[in-house]
């Protein structure tokens, strides 16, 4: 399956949203922890808003700094950020972890809540080079930037404008073959996100190389024309907050769970 196009990439899309700018406090703690995590030699790649901004041109204000990591890099960032007067706290043992000081957050990720997604080194040394915040750092790539927004389709929050920016702001010049490896048995969602693109974009659904799209709609196709009666009901990956009767009153599995069990390693607190 084709990369993506081998042109080279234009200019970001121009937009009218405002530079990032933080409070002084903000940005400054922002620093201390970048220039930290560098010199400690942690393993990341900073997500959110910052990555957003370089892959698409748009700039959204941010509240907190995402910083994306394996779960066995966690204890030793943890521990230097300790160090330096943090407080810090496991929030989910499967993908969050979180430092603060004052009202400023510092969130440790290591993957998709629904355990689905998982960081692992390679979303590192694909990561792309930025300076932020005054520190020479990372960014996820733009196919890493994709997964980790995937699956964030629920009802108070969804990623899907922000995917369909990523494809359209990098007019598609993406490792198309890594984002279908990593998606695996998952692809459903995958195409649910381009074809949001596509329906969004009409006049540029050649961003999306034609061998995948012919790809994954073979595949609907054929689950379509073909349906597993024994497939498993998979809602609560989605959102389990809106198939909670699903779970509850109707009786289906809890693949959310099985999911968030099967987890390893999980997020560990330094050693004392």
């Amino acid at each position: 399956m084709p990369e993506g196009h081998n042109t080279p990439l234009a200019a970001l899309p121009s937009t009218s949203s405002t530079p990032l700018e933080l409070p002084v406090a903000q940005e400054s703690l922002f620093h201390e922890v970048l220039a930290l995590l560098e010199k400690l030699k942690i393993p990341f790649a900073v997500s959110g808003a910052f990555a957003l901004q370089q892959h698409t041109g748009i700039c959204r204000f941010t509240k907190d700094l995402d910083v994306f990591l394996t779960a066995g890099d966690v204890p030793a960032a943890l521990a230097g950020l300790l160090d330096n007067g943090f407080e810090c706290e496991i929030c989910d043992p499967v993908w969050l972890a979180k430092a603060h000081r004052d009202s400023f957050f510092v969130d440790l990720i290591t993957g998709m809540s629904n355990a689905v997604i998982v960081v692992d080194k390679a979303w590192i040394e694909n990561a792309h080079r930025a300076t932020i915040m005054g520190v020479e750092t990372r960014v996820l790539a733009p196919e890493e930037l994709i997964l980790s927004k995937v699956f964030v389709t629920r009802r108070e929050r969804f990623d899907g404008a922000d995917i369909a920016h990523v494809i359209y702001g990098t007019r598609g010049q993406l490792d198309w073959n890594r984002i279908l490896r990593q998606i695996g048995e998952h692809w459903e969602i995958l195409l649910w996100a381009l074809l949001l693109f596509r329906y969004v974009y009409p006049a540029h659904t050649d961003y999306v190389p034609q061998a995948l799209w012919q790809e994954l709609l073979a595949r609907i196709s054929q689950a379509i024309a073909n349906p597993d009666p024994s497939a498993p009901f998979r809602g609560s990956l989605i959102d389990d907050n809106m198939f909670a009767i699903d779970l509850k009153e109707w009786g289906l599995e809890n693949v959310l769970q099985q999911y968030r069990d099967k987890r390893t390693p999980k997020i560990k607190m330094p050693a004392a």
